[in-house]
């Protein structure tokens, strides 16, 4: 068994060579899984239209399509007829089936024997060696992911429809065992196509043409070969060259991107590299539970965006690592409003932990809470008496909700933390509207349609702005005896303007966009009570049944538990290094902490600044596992304010740029769907926000729980 020293030694030798193939590795699969489904569709409907169009005007016109098989391009082993009608049948339906990616393997064989025909019996051109190289793509790989095929996969796997299963396992064989044949005959075919034994005196593009094919013909670095033959093409142009050759080009661009985006398969010097390469410098996947069992421990509490952030940057470090965390899912705060107001669905904003850990191997996730840290003992206890020791702790645990002494509000006016709280905003804010409709009484009437939210902060304007939306636009015409535009939306924050961290400017510009919504801004006044009735702002009696609460937020008691110094809000101070005075091997990040890391300014409680931490402590810990201690301090780099009022409207501050309005609003979509941790999540919200910016409708309009 490995102990604690050796392992460091082991993972100093091998960490700068395991960390490029790893990190090198990670960026070809994001690549791969980003790109490649867009290729995969765009050759698809290129080659399909190609033969569509053929198919349909010789199906339009069958007297020249008989004339065609007869005179211009005659099947010696075919009669006319035949062979018109195999290959219209071929041109239209299997290009139908290649452009939507159904029973794809299918369609493109007879696609390709029509191709190899029309080479070899009627006209030999590059052009249909190509169609041939790309047919033979599909039919040894399948379609990829943007496809009917993967689409109706996992249901007709399951079915009982008969010859699916036999179907499925001989494709599996046929990418398995021919599939490498393929990529080792389309890079040799490439290979030999472009090369020349002299590059002197040649073009750019035909020395870098020569100079890639030995490389693509051994499948050395044959992603970054490919990627050289791609630009050299591109950087050519298709302007200077004939037709023909503009086509020929178009279709190697097609072909190295295959290479570029599927790599070079196991017949290849690459694959050879990277065996010896990993037992030269064996990645940490390849160590035993026993070897790791023997290296220093971390733990990290909270699974926020710093607690993932250190997690992550510890793939490669030579530690074991324990997630914990009281809620099974990754929570992207930031879009909590919009499950709130019946924009998404809580699955949109969350992520179960341990999906986000599968391939790491180094990582445990467990599902506990957190109540006491022995900083002694170096344990943590959990709610369940369970204790956990660590030789590194990393406090991620995040913040709740602030009433500034008065607990009493809380249930008449609910903060927005976790999704558990936002369905219980939607819920309240949906049935006030249903109890609206129901209500006789005009004054208990107004009441349930005046909301009020308190706290201009991000989380106010831009729940303000939702309501105000929900109320004007998303529930048009589905009521008959109230009209849920007359709502009342009150945005009341204490501090004499909106959205305190921006500039004066840009709170200008929210509370204008605010009041063009509908929504009643109030400044400089202060919530004095909040009961079942309503609220008391400023010594003023404001009829409510629905209020919210944004106003304040405390952080959690991390600093109890180690007993250690923290502010008002109850983040734990932090040296320049983020860790805890006294506790050298005890970090606080995100919001749990208090750093003036921003040239001597607290650190704000943002994503980018909670990422930023946990990648900078991941760093720390790495380097002291390998022996080196001294680390610059954490530096936080401010990326920028953003906070959005409503549709086409937002306002965005870089400091050296500020501007608002739609391209803000853009901006700000932008950046939300990016920091969303889950590809799948990115799509689906980004398609939920399109579709209700079209048709103004919210499709999560569900009241779920106990009715109030």
């Amino acid at each position: 068994m490995l102990t604690a020293t050796v392992a460091a030694v082991r993972h100093r030798r091998a960490n700068v060579i395991a960390a490029f193939l790893k990190r090198a590795d990670e960026a070809l699969r994001v690549a791969e899984v980003t790109l490649y489904p867009f290729l995969d569709l765009a050759i698809r409907l290129w080659l399909a239209q190609a033969f569509w169009v053929s198919g349909v005007l010789k199906l339009a016109s069958w007297d020249t399509a008989l004339t065609l098989a007869t005179y211009e391009y005659p099947v010696s082993w075919l009669d006319p007829a035949t062979a018109a009608t195999l290959g219209v049948a071929t041109e239209v339906l299997g290009s139908m089936l290649l452009a939507f990616g159904l029973a794809t393997r299918l369609a493109a064989i007879p696609l390709l024997i029509l191709t190899l025909v029309i080479q070899f019996e009627y006209r030999a051109l590059d052009q249909h060696l190509y169609w041939a190289a790309l047919f033979s793509w599909y039919v040894v790989m399948g379609a990829g992911p943007i496809s009917l095929d993967r689409l109706l996969a996992p249901g007709l796997a399951a079915s009982a429809l008969p010859l699916v299963k036999p179907l499925g396992r001989w494709y599996a064989a046929l990418t398995h065992y021919l599939g490498p044949v393929y990529q080792l005959a389309l890079r040799l075919w490439l290979a030999t196509l472009w090369f020349t034994p002299v590059l002197v005196g040649r073009s750019f593009l035909e020395a870098m043409l020569g100079f890639v094919s030995p490389l693509l013909a051994l499948g050395l670095a044959t992603r970054l070969a490919a990627i050289g033959a791609l630009l050299a093409l591109l950087g050519a142009g298709f302007m200077g060259a004939d037709e023909i050759q503009n086509i020929n080009r178009l279709y190697e661009c097609l072909l190295l991107g295959l290479i570029v985006l599927r790599g070079s398969g196991p017949i290849a010097a690459d694959a050879v590299l990277k065996q010896q390469l990993a037992r030269w410098f064996p990645p940490l996947e390849s160590w035993s539970d026993a070897a790791l069992a023997d290296v220093p421990h971390v733990v990290v509490v909270g699974a926020g965006f710093g607690g993932l952030k250190a997690a992550h940057g510890l793939r490669l470090a030579a530690c074991r690592i324990t997630v914990i965390d009281k809620r099974n899912y990754h929570l992207f705060q930031p879009l909590l409003y919009q499950v709130a107001t019946a924009s998404l669905s809580p699955a949109d904003v969350a992520t179960p932990i341990r999906a986000l850990f599968r391939d790491q191997h180094n990582v445990r996730v467990l599902l506990g809470e957190v109540t006491d840290v022995d900083a002694l003992a170096r344990q943590v206890t959990l709610s369940d008496g369970a204790h956990i020791g660590y030789d590194y702790l990393v406090l991620a645990t995040g913040a709740r909700h602030s009433y500034f002494g008065r607990d009493d509000w809380e249930p008449y006016a609910p903060g927005l933390k976790r999704i558990d709280d936002a369905t219980a905003i939607r819920r309240r804010l949906l049935l006030a509207f249903e109890q609206a409709e129901n209500c006789a009484d005009p004054e208990e009437r107004q009441r349930l349609l005046t909301f009020v939210i308190v706290g201009g902060g991000p989380t106010g304007v831009e729940l303000a702005g939702a309501i105000a939306e929900l109320a004007r636009h998303g529930l048009a015409g589905e009521f008959r005896n109230i009209d849920p535009a007359r709502a009342r939306v009150l945005l009341v924050q204490s501090a004499p303007r909106l959205l305190p961290a921006f500039p004066e400017s840009l709170s200008k510009v929210a509370a204008q966009s605010l009041r063009a919504l509908g929504v009643e801004v109030l400044t400089k006044s202060r919530v004095e009570k909040i009961d079942a009735e309503g609220v008391l702002v400023s010594g003023q009696r404001i009829g409510s049944r629905t209020v919210f609460w944004a106003a304040g937020v405390m952080a959690s008691p991390a600093a109890q538990w180690l007993q250690a110094e923290a502010d008002a809000a109850g983040r734990l101070k932090v040296g320049p290094d983020l860790t805890v005075s006294g506790l050298p091997n005890v970090f606080a990040i995100g919001d749990t902490a208090l750093s003036e890391a921003w040239d001597g300014k607290p650190v704000p409680g943002l994503a980018p600044a909670a990422k930023q931490q946990g990648a900078y402590v991941a760093s720390i810990i790495k380097a002291r596992l390998e022996g080196r201690v001294d680390s610059p301090p954490f530096r936080y780099h401010h990326l920028g304010n953003l906070a959005t009022i409503g549709r086409q409207a937002a306002v965005v501050d870089f400091g050296w740029i500020r501007f608002s309005g739609a391209l803000a609003w853009w901006l700000w979509g932008v950046a939300h769907v990016f920091f969303l941790v889950d590809t799948r999540k990115r799509l689906s919200v980004a398609i939920e926000w399109f579709w209700a910016y079209l048709t103004y409708k919210r499709g999560t309009r569900l009241i779920t729980g106990g009715r109030e």
